[in-house]
C-alpha cells in the first residue's frame, strides 16, 4: 500500500514538473513572438531603418586566389568579401579552399513590402549564410554569416534598438528560413534562399548584385 502511494506521489511529481516545463516553453514562444511582433509594428526606429534601406546594387564579390590541377583533380582558394550597403567598401572578408572549381553561393533574401516601407518601394535583406563546392551538401557548406546573429553589413540598421531587441529582431529574421509564412501579416512580403554558382577562374572577380526586388546575380568583371 505504502509502496503504490510513493509511485503515485512520484507521478504526480513528474507530471507536475512535465507541466511546468511546458508552461514555461510556451511562455517563451509566445513572448518571443509578441516581441517580434511590437518591433515590426510599433518600433519608429526600426521601421524608419527599413524604410531607409538602400537600393542595393553590389553585395559582395569573390576572387580566386590560387587554383592548383593534380591527379585527385582541381582545388581552388578563393577569397569572399561582404561589402557595406552605403559604398561597397570592403567589410567582411573570409578566405575558404574548396576541391572543384566550381562555387556556390548561398543567400537568405527577407522582402519588405509597402505595409512596413511606407512608401510604397519595396526593400529587401541579403543575408550570406555559406559557400559551397560542387562536391559538397549545401548543409556541409562554410559559413559566411552565423545564422542568428547581426550581419556586419547591417550594423547600423538596428543600431538605435536596445540589445536585447537586436538579439530578438535578428534571431527572428533568421528563423524565417524555416518558417517563410510566419510573419508575412506583419509586412513580411517574402522569405527565400537564393543560390548563384560559378566556375571560377584566376584573373577574374565574381562581383554579386542585387535589387529591391530580392535578384541575385554575378556579375564578371576582369581582376586588375
Amino acid at each position: 500500500m505504502k509502496r503504490n502511494d510513493a509511485t503515485k506521489r512520484s507521478v504526480r511529481w513528474v507530471l507536475a514538473v512535465a507541466a511546468v516545463i511546458g508552461c514555461v516553453i510556451l511562455w517563451r514562444a509566445l513572448t518571443f513572438n509578441r516581441t517580434i511582433d511590437r518591433l515590426l509594428t510599433e518600433n519608429r526606429e526600426l521601421k524608419t531603418a527599413i524604410a531607409n534601406l538602400t537600393q542595393e546594387t553590389q553585395i559582395g564579390y569573390a576572387k580566386v586566389l590560387a587554383q592548383e590541377k593534380s591527379s585527385g583533380g582541381i582545388t581552388t582558394r578563393l577569397l569572399f568579401v561582404e561589402t557595406d550597403p552605403r559604398d561597397s567598401s570592403p567589410i567582411l572578408k573570409k578566405e575558404f579552399q574548396l576541391d572543384g572549381d566550381v562555387a556556390h553561393f548561398d543567400a537568405l533574401i527577407v522582402k519588405f513590402g509597402s505595409q512596413l516601407v511606407m512608401d510604397g518601394k519595396e526593400r529587401a535583406l541579403f543575408l550570406w549564410r555559406r559557400v559551397y563546392g560542387e562536391k559538397m551538401r549545401p548543409e556541409e557548406g562554410f559559413p559566411i554569416e552565423e545564422p542568428g546573429q547581426e550581419p556586419a553589413r547591417y550594423r547600423a540598421l538596428t543600431q538605435k534598438l536596445g540589445l536585447r531587441d537586436r538579439e530578438v529582431f535578428w534571431q527572428g529574421i533568421w528563423d524565417l528560413a524555416h518558417d517563410p509564412k510566419r510573419l508575412e501579416h506583419l509586412g513580411i512580403k517574402a522569405v527565400f534562399g537564393n543560390v548563384v554558382y560559378e566556375q571560377l577562374r584566376p584573373g577574374k572577380i565574381y562581383v554579386f548584385k542585387a535589387d529591391s526586388n530580392g535578384s541575385l546575380y554575378p556579375e564578371v568583371v576582369p581582376d586588375l
